[in-house]
Formats: structure tokens, C-alpha cells, sequence
């Protein structure tokens, strides 16, 4: 039987039970002793092994079963969970999911899981209370540095766009002599000597580790740098007591395929025990199918009797390909883009008939627009369902309690948006925990509770949705913002006097920025922030922080629900139409010639409300001909606002509103400055679509 054409439905289930696999054990973490949710786990594993057997992937059949035998322990009150357990259980999943990535990029998904079967096998014997200073712990360390080395979503991200700028990405071994009595010592003048060279985005082990001297006598680092591998491997090698420097120049392809070197290099040292736990699993699975306690069948039956409606609604439900409703999507364009020329020409014509037909087709593609929007609408929580895992680890290996609220996952974006928005929302996260929460004991002296609390929300507001990463820390620190500001030349001090609180924040997104005293692999290293700006920029949002000194910092993001049709304000310039999407309009007007003046350098200015704002020329900018902005004695403007910078736009003629379809420019005219795309208007003309977000950097 071919089994590739149930590939995807494979992949599809099995990520679905992964990820309701780390949920419920997030629960069972907090509750210990229910058992009811145990239950629940434990055919979630069940179903997992099988579907895994049917489909001929035998590593992934034989650690469910060993987990399978943990849990079955475990709901019969035959074994009480405890730390260790949580932990293997949490490492086997991991190891689940690497191996169901690699089979969803092609691979055979078998990996080395031999030490964590075993540390399972030593759970269910009960030997691992004697061993936990022993082979378990010894089999533990040896998963963990593998893992160590491998780098997540986020640092592969950084990577990736750090060499789409021009930079280098090195991979850097440095091995101290044994003879090294102060290894913390000597690190520390690698770090400062890579310092002035560009940023740390990693280390193995980690740099709270390094600086505890919790290694033995070579470390590795991810760095970013613009200056050239010769320089940097001789300032590390100039440092007393360093044995040796290897420095590797990797790719975009090796950044993309880091963890899966990691994995073959690891399968290929350990071959041997590869081989014989694989034979001794796959005997395991075979000779031990698990079967079903009577009170286990009761209880299925219990379930499923008790879930008849749920299973109906489910029957209601297909999995569509994304590439599918692309393309319903770009029909859709194409024929809104059509009715709004029969709808000029029923203008032209005047028949009464022709005039109600298209007025009847407006009103169906009306409908069928909002059906197939909300068709490409994805509840947030595909993104929010994998961060209390992350906040979890990350709480533990800071040693912080971090208390993780989630509400409004049910909220629905674009699926376009919400594939791009899960790097910077872990960068925030990550960034909430290390620099915003305290530790226990700075928030025991500040006289706040021992836990912390990371709330993420979502909601919507007409037509955008806000994401809002709050956290009850020590907040930002402005004195420290502006003396670094300073310090790195963003600012001069005279500048800085005058700065609001949002502005001193959005500071914080320059690239390279960091007021962090130490770096940490979680943050601090100047790397990120603005990625996230920048990612958020190019989906149509903005960030907002807020913050108060010891009592928290806000992170405020506003998103489009959708980047393929707009909203827009039509206006000419000259003989040429242009838009502008309306979400980014503050309010239009007209500004007599006599209320604009030129400040120093030829900038005109205009008065608005309390202040002053610059008065941009689009026809110089964009080189129309045949249109001067300033000959009339009244000029037409559009104010528009881009987190808290503000300016006004003049434009010879406004057209209207209308709702427009987004067009790319295509490779020639993708970095226009200004423009961000183009559509068709119902009259055959193209209209360039204007990027307020360009305009105002």
C-alpha cells in the first residue's frame, strides 16, 4: 500500500497532538494529581505511536510507547510525577518534534532518542531516583549539549536577515588550555574583544553558564560581524590561555540547515547505540502492544459517548491547501478589479437595466469578498499555542517565576500575517522576561510577589487587530535609554532634553541598541528589536511601548486583519492617480499658501493643532511633471501619522474612497522609495499605492 498520499494528513494530525501534547502537560504541571488529564495525554500519545507504526516511522512508534509506559504508571497511581519526570516527558517531545519536521522536510524523521529512552526506561524500573546523580543525569547532559548547540526559530531569523544585510555570521569554537585557572576570566575578554566587532546572537553553553564557569575548557558562539574572519580569529588568539580558535563562515544554507548537520553529526558519533536501541525499540513495539485496561476502555467509551455533537461539528470541517485560497483570492481580485469598471461604464451608459445587473453583482462580490476574507482568517492561537512551553523553559533556566496569561487566541488575522508574526512576538516575550521581570529576590526587596506576570492579549479594533505584551517589571529605565542613546551617536543631548516618553522608547528599536549590563542568550545583544520593527513595519503595523518605572512595560502592536485589499484614499497628482491606504490618514483639509513657511535646510512646515509638522511634496518625490504643489492659493493636504511622527502630504485633487486591490510591483520596482504597490481602478488606469510608513522614516 502507498502511504505517501496520506503524508500530509500524517504530518497534519501529528503536529495537532504534539501541540495538545505540550498544552496538557503545561496543565498537568500545575496540577500534579489529575489524573483526568493524564488520561488525556495518554491517548494523544497512544494515537501518535499508531498513526506513526501505520506510516513505517519506527523511532517515533517506539518513544511514544516508552512514554506511553510512564503515563500508563502514572494514571493507575502507581508512580507520582515529579521534576524529573516533567523534564524527560518535556525532552521527549522535543525530540517528537524535531523528528516530525524532518519528515515534513523530506527526511526518514529517525534520530538518536537512545538516552531518552533510556532516562524513560529508568523512570518506569524506578532506578532513576538512585541514578539521579548517575547515568541519568550523565545521559540527560549528554541530550542537553546536543540541544545546547542547535539554534531556535528566532536566532535563525537574526542569522538569516544579518547576511541578507551584508553581513557575516561566524561560527566560532574556542578552546582554552587545561591549564586555564580563570576560564570565566578569559571569556569575558572574548566576549569584550568580539565586542567591538559586531554581536553575540549565541553561545553553547549558555553565557550565565560561562560566566558561573559551568564548562570544561572550549565554548562555541553564533556571532554577526562586519569585519572579516582574519581580524577577529586574531584578537580571540592574542587573549592568554587560549588553546586553539576555529572559526567557520557560514551560509544562509547552513544557518537553514544548522540543526539538521546537528542532528546527522550526533546520529553519525553515535551510530552503534543508534543501531541497537533502534532494533531494541522496534522489538519493544512489537512484542508489547499496550492494552487497554478495563477502566481505560470504560472511560474511551465514556468519552466518546459523551462527545457525539463535537464529532459531527468536526465532520463539518476540511483541511484546505493555503496555495487554494491564494488563488480564490487573486480571482476575487481580478473581479473586483472588473466591477468596478462596469460599474464606470453603467455611469457612462444610463440603462436602467445595466445599472441594476451591476449593482446586483456589487452586492454578490460584496459577499463573496467577505466570505473568502474570512476564509484566510486564522484564530491568533495557531501562534499563541506554542509560547507557554518557551515561557516555561525560559522562566526555569533564568530562575524566575513567571506567572503566563493568555487571552483573546480566539482573535482572527490574515493568514499571510500571522506566518510572519510568531518571530517577533517570541523576540518580545523573551525580551519581557530577561529585562523586564526581576528576580526573585529584587522582587521580594521591591516588596512586589515572588511571581511575575506576562499577560499577552489580543483583540480588535476596527479594522486591526492589537497585540498587547504586558508584564509588571521593573520597567524601562529612561535616564539609562537617553545615556546610551547618546553614547551610540542616535542623539545629542540637546535632543534628548526635549524627547517624550515615546520617543525616548522607540529608541529602543535602533538597531544595535541594548541597555543591558550583561548579555544572556535570552537577550541584551542589540540584535532583534529592530527586526521586530522592521518585520512589523512591512505587514502595515507599528509598535507602541509604554512603560512605568517599577511597575511594568507594555509592548503595543497594531496589524491590518488582511494585506490584500485596502481601504484607501484616492488623489491625483497632475494626470497621474495615486491611494493611500485610509488606516494610515489622520484627517484631510486645505492649508492657505500663505500658512506654510520654510525653516532652516528648505523644509516647508505647517501649524497643526499644538505644534508644527513638515509639509511633504509627493510631486517632487515621485517626479511628476506637468504639477507644481504650491501655485494655488489654497493647497490640498493628508495628514498621516505613523506611531507618534505626523506629517502632511500635497496632493492636487482628491478622487474618493474606495476599496483597492493589492498588487505587487514586481523584482524591477520592488525598492521604489515610497511606494509599496499598485492597483487597477475601475477606469483600466494603474494608481500607485503610496507606503506612509516610507515616507515618514
Amino acid at each position: 500500500m502507498d502511504l505517501n498520499q496520506y503524508l500530509s494528513m500524517f504530518l497534519d494530525e501529528s503536529n495537532d497532538h504534539l501541540q495538545a501534547l505540550n498544552e496538557h502537560m503545561l496543565e498537568l504541571e500545575n496540577s500534579p494529581d489529575d489524573v483526568g488529564i493524564v488520561q488525556v495525554i495518554f491517548r494523544s500519545a497512544h494515537t501518535l505511536k499508531g498513526m506513526s507504526a501505520t506510516m513505517g516511522y519506527e523511532d517515533l512508534a517506539s518513544l511514544t510507547h516508552e512514554m506511553e509506559n510512564v503515563l500508563d504508571l502514572v494514571r493507575n497511581h502507581q508512580l507520582k510525577m515529579d521534576e524529573i519526570i516533567f523534564d524527560t516527558l518535556f525532552k521527549s517531545l522535543d525530540a517528537l518534534e524535531t523528528m516530525v519536521a524532518d519528515i515534513a522536510n523530506g527526511g526518514t524523521g529517525k534520530s538518536d532518542v537512545s538516552s531518552i529512552v533510556t532516562s524513560l526506561k529508568s523512570i518506569v524500573s524506578g532506578d532513576y531516583k538512585k541514578e539521579q546523580t548517575g547515568a541519568l543525569v550523565e545521559t540527560s547532559n549528554n541530550e542537553d549539549e546536543h540541544a545546547e548547540d542547535q539554534i531556535d526559530e528566532f536566532q535563525r531569523s537574526i542569522l538569516e536577515q544579518s547576511l541578507e544585510a551584508g553581513m557575516h555570521v561566524l561560527y566560532i569554537k574556542v578552546t582554552l588550555q587545561q591549564t586555564c585557572v580563570l576560564k570565566a576570566a578569559r571569556a569575558y575578554m572574548i566576549f569584550q574583544a568580539l565586542g567591538s566587532h559586531g554581536e553575540v546572537v549565541k553561545t553553547t553553553p549558555p553565557a550565565h553558564e560561562i560566566e558561573q564557569e559551568n564548562f570544561d575548557t572550549g565554548f562555541s558562539i553564533f556571532f554577526v560581524s562586519g569585519s572579516g574572519l582574519e581580524q577577529v580569529k586574531k584578537d580571540i588568539a592574542d587573549i592568554s590561555e587560549v588553546e586553539s580558535v576555529e572559526i567557520q563562515v557560514l551560509t544562509i544554507e547552513d544557518v537553514k540547515n544548522w540543526n539538521d548537520m546537528k542532528d546527522a553529526e550526533s546520529q553519525a558519533k553515535q551510530e552503534v547505540t543508534a543501531a541497537i536501541a533502534e532494533v531494541a525499540a522496534s522489538n519493544a513495539v512489537a512484542e508489547s502492544p499496550v492494552e487497554k485496561p478495563a477502566d481505560e476502555q470504560k472511560a474511551n467509551r465514556s468519552v466518546q459517548s459523551g462527545s457525539t455533537t463535537n464529532k459531527a461539528v468536526q465532520n463539518r470541517t476540511i483541511r484546505v491547501d493555503i496555495e487554494r485560497l491564494d488563488v480564490l483570492m487573486n480571482l476575487l481580485s481580478e473581479m473586483l478589479i472588473d466591477r468596478a469598471r462596469l460599474e464606470d461604464l453603467a455611469l457612462d451608459i444610463k440603462r436602467t437595466d445595466l445599472t441594476e445587473t451591476v449593482e446586483h453583482l456589487a452586492r454578490i462580490s460584496t459577499d463573496l469578498q467577505s466570505i473568502v476574507l474570512k476564509l484566510r482568517m486564522v484564530p491568533i492561537d495557531v501562534v499563541f499555542n506554542r509560547f507557554p512551553r518557551m515561557i516555561r523553559d525560559l522562566a526555569r533556566s533564568l530562575n524566575k517565576k513567571v506567572d503566563f496569561v493568555i487571552t483573546g487566541a480566539d482573535t482572527e488575522l490574515d493568514r499571510t500575517v500571522i506566518d510572519e508574526i510568531g518571530d517577533p512576538l517570541v523576540h518580545l516575550l523573551r525580551n519581557a522576561i530577561d529585562h523586564g521581570i526581576e528576580s526573585i529576590q529584587d522582587r521580594v526587596a521591591a516588596g512586589k510577589p515572588e511571581t511575575g506576570t506576562l499577560n499577552l492579549r489580543a483583540y480588535h479594533s476596527g479594522n486591526h487587530v492589537f497585540i498587547e505584551i504586558q508584564e509588571d517589571g521593573k520597567g524601562i529605565q529612561r535616564e539609562a535609554v537617553l545615556k546610551k542613546a547618546i553614547n551610540n551617536g542616535l542623539i545629542d543631548a540637546d535632543k534628548a532634553a526635549n524627547m517624550t516618553d515615546e520617543q525616548v522608547y522607540q529608541l529602543l528599536f535602533a538597531s544595535g541598541f541594548s541597555t543591558a549590563e550583561q548579555v544572556s542568550d535570552i537577550s541584551g545583544r542589540g540584535v532583534g528589536l529592530d527586526v521586530v520593527k522592521t518585520k512589523i513595519t512591512s505587514l502595515g503595523g507599528h509598535v507602541v511601548v509604554q512603560s512605568k518605572p517599577g511597575q511594568g512595560t507594555t509592548f503595543i502592536v497594531q496589524l491590518p486583519l488582511t494585506l490584500s485589499i485596502l481601504s484607501a484614499m484616492l488623489f491625483r497628482l497632475g494626470d497621474e492617480k495615486y491611494a493611500i491606504p485610509l488606516t494610515s490618514i489622520v484627517e484631510t483639509g486645505l492649508v492657505r499658501k500663505e500658512e506654510i513657511r520654510r525653516v532652516h535646510g528648505g523644509m516647508r512646515m505647517i501649524d497643526y493643532r499644538e505644534g508644527v509638522i513638515p509639509l511633504l511634496s509627493l510631486s517632487s518625490m515621485f517626479g511628476c511633471t506637468g504639477y507644481s504643489d504650491f501655485e494655488e492659493d489654497e493647497v490640498e493636504i493628508i495628514i498621516i501619522r505613523k506611531g507618534d511622527s505626523v506629517a502632511a502630504l500635497a496632493v492636487d485633487d482628491f478622487i474618493g474612497q474606495s476599496e483597492i486591490v493589492l498588487k505587487p510591483l514586481g523584482n524591477y520596482l520592488k525598492s521604489v522609495q515610497g511606494i509599496s504597490g499598485a492597483t487597477i481602478l475601475g477606469d483600466g488606469q494603474v494608481a500607485l499605492i503610496v507606503d506612509p510608513n516610507a515616507l515618514l522614516k
